[in-house]
């Protein structure tokens, strides 16, 4: 689950393994569920059970080993799908491509679930892209947005900062 993005109709197997054996049967009838399934698999911070949806935590896993392509740039690992997926872009810019391997395919379905968490670091910022760079700490959209009061301050005269909502 960790190099391979496993297909839908085998997770949905695998989930229904799942919810067989914690709500079980008699004599071949189910039983009756007392939780719903999208409840069970809702985390505990968020009032759930905690269980793990396979395909989502199969694209975490995905995730995880894109994050370790990005942040290792001098591994082994990196060097050679580099070479041979990505040779003249970065890790993030890369595209699947012709004929991609299925751990290639794997690494970009990790990387577009993994882009959705990134936030850039300005630095110099000649390599920011303010509206399309998710820059921002905070939830949402990532992107600034001012707020209606300090657009009519600004333009009535008075100097306004834009606060971050």
């Amino acid at each position: 689950m960790g190099c391979f993005r496993l297909p839908r109709g085998l997770c949905e197997h695998l989930n229904s393994l799942l919810r067989k054996f914690w709500w079980g049967c008699e004599r071949g009838k189910r039983k009756t569920c007392w939780v719903a399934w999208e409840k069970m698999v809702q985390t505990k911070y968020m009032g759930g059970l905690g269980f793990k949806d396979i395909e989502i935590f199969n694209l975490a896993l995905l995730a995880r080993q894109a994050w370790r392509l990005l942040t290792r740039p001098t591994s082994l690992c990196y060097q050679i799908v580099k070479a041979t997926s990505f040779p003249s872009r970065d890790l993030l810019n890369a595209q699947i491509g012709n004929n991609p391997s299925k751990t290639w395919r794997a690494i970009c379905d990790g990387m577009d679930v993994l882009k959705q968490g990134l936030i850039k670091r300005i630095g110099d910022g000649r390599s920011t892209q303010i509206w399309g760079c998710n820059w921002i700490p905070r939830t949402g959209a990532f992107k600034p947005a001012p707020s209606i009061e300090s657009f009519f301050l600004k333009r009535n005269g008075r100097s306004s900062t834009f606060p971050l909502r």
